[in-house]
């Protein structure tokens, strides 16, 4: 039964993303990539989460009800996806998943002992994040939410230190970024309990995802060089490896605290906006038509970005608003702010929401 119950979990995080991510498999470049497409799918999966959840907190409705309508926007998210795959497949007769991009001319096996030293310490990396798991401090908030949410089928209404009843004010500051709700949820489907989901199945999904978005950055940066990606991919293990000098650093949250809303943010949301930012600026360079998924996909990132951390809002926003400014000026595109101002209203109007709930 508990091997059933993980079977399920490991079909929420991994099979159902990368199947949703199918709806982006008209993107240029990367549309075919499978890593790509778990990631993105897994995006979407967050931004919607985060659009359904908070009008439910703020109305006060019950777990079980939020539950029930994220897994009706999965499924329908996982139809449509399958629908377009099957069209696809029989406009092109066949239906072919990349893992990585090969290199004209390179000889096979050429960069596989560095790829082989990579898994190997991305391995380590995922078994000792397991193995020596300790409870944060932050957990005593984080995790509790999560499992408070599912023996009590309410969402911030339960004080998580006490058990006591928390009235009728909102938490806005983690009321509005509800990433604890989204643990909950994944163990209330699967039947695992939430400790397990936070503390075993997250770091391994997440850190995974991490370092998927940094293949994407190789990829991006050394094309048709196989071996110097996996080196950048393997230099960027051993700064993870060495970075645990302080409980601030970026690489101790990837690997103590991933379950963390405000982990996931700087390991997993900022990377991949910026990955975004990169190819933007590359279309640009090239004087190449951009792409409504493109900006799509900005705005199901700036929403993901919501949903870790209500300090997300700033940050996202910055980047964006940096980014596009000096594309469009560097490359003479002006007309690329306005998309991009656009992309950032998830942000704006949860930061206006913040405000006011506060004061």
């Amino acid at each position: 039964m508990v091997a059933v119950h993980f079977l399920i979990l490991v079909l929420l995080l991994l099979a159902v993303p990368a199947i949703i991510g199918g709806l982006f498999g008209h993107m240029e470049k990367y549309g075919g990539n499978l890593i790509f497409r778990w990631i993105s799918g897994q995006f979407l999966l967050w931004a919607g989460f985060q659009l359904i959840c908070v009008p439910l907190i703020l109305r006060q409705q019950s777990f079980t009800f939020l539950t029930e309508l994220f897994a009706g926007y999965t499924a329908v998210l996982t139809l449509l996806a399958l629908a377009l795959e099957v069209k696809r497949r029989r406009k092109a007769g066949t239906l072919v998943f990349r893992m990585a991009g090969g290199a004209a001319g390179q000889k096979p096996g050429e960069s596989a002992v560095l790829w082989a030293l990579f898994g190997a310490l991305l391995l380590f990396q995922l078994v000792q994040a397991v193995r020596l798991a300790y409870a944060d401090t932050d957990d005593a908030y984080y995790v509790a939410v999560a499992s408070v949410a599912e023996n009590s089928d309410t969402m911030y209404q339960v004080l998580p230190y006490t058990g006591g009843i928390g009235g009728t004010e909102l938490d806005s500051r983690h009321g509005l970024a509800p990433f604890p709700i989204w643990i909950a949820f994944l163990a209330k489907v699967s039947g695992v309990r939430t400790v397990t989901v936070a503390q075993v199945a997250l770091p391994v999904v997440l850190i995974a995802m991490t370092y998927g978005i940094y293949y994407l950055f190789a990829r991006e940066l050394f094309p048709e060089r196989r071996g110097q990606q996996a080196l950048f991919l393997i230099f960027t293990e051993i700064l993870v490896l060495f970075g645990n000098y302080s409980i601030y650093t970026v690489e101790n949250f990837m690997i103590a605290r991933s379950r963390q809303g405000k982990a996931a943010l700087g390991n997993i949301v900022i990377p991949f906006l910026l990955l975004l930012l990169l190819l933007l600026l590359h279309k640009l360079q090239e004087k190449e038509r951009i792409s409504v998924l493109l900006y799509l996909l900005f705005g199901i990132v700036m929403m993901t970005g919501c949903l870790c951390s209500t300090l997300g809002v700033l940050l996202m926003c910055m980047a964006v608003g940096v980014a596009g400014l000096l594309g469009a000026i560097c490359y003479r595109r002006p007309w690329i702010l306005p998309p991009l101002a656009l992309t950032c209203m998830p942000c704006v109007v949860y930061a206006a929401l913040y405000l006011f709930l506060d004061f």
